[in-house]
């Protein structure tokens, strides 16, 4: 445990900085917390730093000490329209990386423009719940290889979700898939919590630009739309064209962005 006093104008006692696990530190202030950090590996290997502080004073302290004491790169994700926080990391070090739009995205097919949206002659879109596992796994794996040889996976906008090592799909039931004779040739991943999001739309690069992502999204966003739900949401990478071409094509309108920064 490491400790780290420092006079805050907080109040008449020192300030202490402590880290109280691996990658865990608090700011007390009297033995009152008065901010909070953390770090955590996600499942794509980045480390990823958060503060809670109640004052600037604060956060800088714990981000000082943070990065202090944690091997760079060093990464964080904060809403754009959040001024200080965006502030506070700058301080720290931090630039901007990429911007992620949120958006939503409605659901009704009159709206969208895919009521008559059919997959490419000889594609048959297989709804949630319905892909064959090995077939599934195959093409997510093939499509991260190829993302991974180009762009790079980090910059897609996919949920970081817990899973086995090596396992990329989690709940197979979540995801429709376009599938060809042979194999899967691309697939869209659904998951329902507060609100449904749509955490994937990919198809493997020799059989784009054939309207199969459209036909993925129509099917999906069908099946919301009968269920319900009026609308769903979309992270959407800003320098990813094709994404935001597709869902800005079926109506979908940006509502807010999240900046990833790093050090």
């Amino acid at each position: 445990m490491n400790t780290k006093p420092y006079t805050s104008g907080l109040g008449d006692n020192a300030v202490v900085i402590t880290r109280v696990a691996d990658r865990q530190w608090h700011a007390l202030d009297d033995d009152l917390v008065v901010g909070r950090g953390h770090a955590e590996h996600r499942a794509d290997g980045r480390l990823f730093v958060v503060i809670d502080a109640w004052h600037d004073v604060i956060f800088d302290r714990l981000a000082e000490a943070m990065t202090a004491a944690l091997s760079a790169p060093l990464y964080t994700v904060v809403d754009e329209a959040d001024v200080e926080l965006t502030a506070g990391w700058r301080r720290a070090g931090f630039t901007i990386r990429r911007r992620e739009w949120e958006y939503v995205v409605p659901t009704d097919p009159q709206v969208t423009g895919l009521e008559m949206v059919v997959p490419p002659s000889g594609v048959t879109i297989v709804s949630a719940g319905q892909a064959d596992e090995n077939l599934l796994r195959a093409v997510d794996r093939a499509i991260r290889e190829e993302v991974e040889a180009t762009v790079g996976w980090q910059s897609m906008a996919a949920e970081v979700i817990p899973r086995p090592e090596g396992d990329t799909i989690v709940d197979p039931t979540k995801y429709a898939v376009a599938a060809a004779p042979d194999r899967y040739l691309g697939l869209v991943r659904v998951v329902r919590v507060k609100r449904p999001r749509i955490g994937l739309v990919a198809v493997r690069a020799d059989e784009q630009r054939r309207g199969i992502a459209r036909a993925l999204l129509a099917d999906a966003l069908g099946t919301l739309h009968r269920s319900a739900c009026a609308t769903a949401w979309a992270e959407v990478d800003e320098s990813n064209r094709a994404a935001t071409a597709l869902f800005d094509g079926i109506g979908a309108r940006p509502m807010s962005s999240n900046l990833e920064l790093v050090r």
